[in-house]
């Protein structure tokens, strides 16, 4: 007995992908991950680099051997108490003759000064050293030329000289270069003040 045929099924033929679509697709994918590995490679060479030299730092500073801690000495500057204004001495005036180099015209200089001090028992024990007192400052006065009370800081010098030779008839040291002369002295004399001064 002869079988039946079979009924033959058509097959549907397989409908092409467009391969423009197909290739876009896979350089999106293939961009995607380019960039993927690129931020990771990023991410580990910062972490490398920065571990390497937190590392190196902390191992080179647990071998270094430590320097010693020099302090500074601190000026002792006085402070001005506003409510206990200071006492003035007034020193006559002096008129001195100005140290004169070679080929130079003779100069003199013509200065009122006034001394600071702390106090009226001060004050009052400075009247039995104003000889000496004048003496001194006459001394320092005359030794100058005229270049030397004429330049920009020439006042605040010739004061902070005639301060410490003061200061020095009654043992005070001279103060520490970096204490101007503007926060006075440890002595009794505390500042030289010019009311006036001329140079003719």
């Amino acid at each position: 007995m002869a079988k039946p045929e079979a009924a033959e099924t058509p097959v549907s033929a397989p409908v092409p992908v467009p391969a423009r679509r197909s290739s876009k697709l896979l350089l999106i994918i293939l961009l995607a991950m380019v960039l993927i590995l690129i931020i990771v490679v990023a991410v580990f060479v910062v972490l490398v680099v920065s571990k390497k030299n937190t590392g190196g730092n902390a191992s080179a500073s647990q071998h270094a051997i430590p320097l010693p801690v020099v302090s500074a000495p601190v000026a002792r500057i006085p402070t001005v108490d506003i409510s206990k204004p200071p006492i003035f001495v007034q020193l006559e005036p002096f008129t001195v003759n100005l140290r004169a180099k070679e080929g130079e015209d003779s100069h003199y200089l013509q200065t009122d000064i006034a001394l600071r001090v702390n106090d009226s028992k001060t004050a009052d024990a400075l009247k039995g050293w104003m000889p000496e007192i004048r003496n001194r400052v006459n001394l320092i006065l005359s030794s100058k030329s005229i270049s030397d009370v004429q330049g920009d800081l020439s006042h605040e010098n010739v004061q902070s000289e005639i301060l410490r030779g003061l200061n020095a008839m009654f043992g005070i040291p001279p103060p520490p270069p970096e204490v101007p002369q503007a926060h006075g002295s440890l002595g009794p004399i505390q500042g030289v003040l010019f009311i006036s001064f001329i140079v003719q």
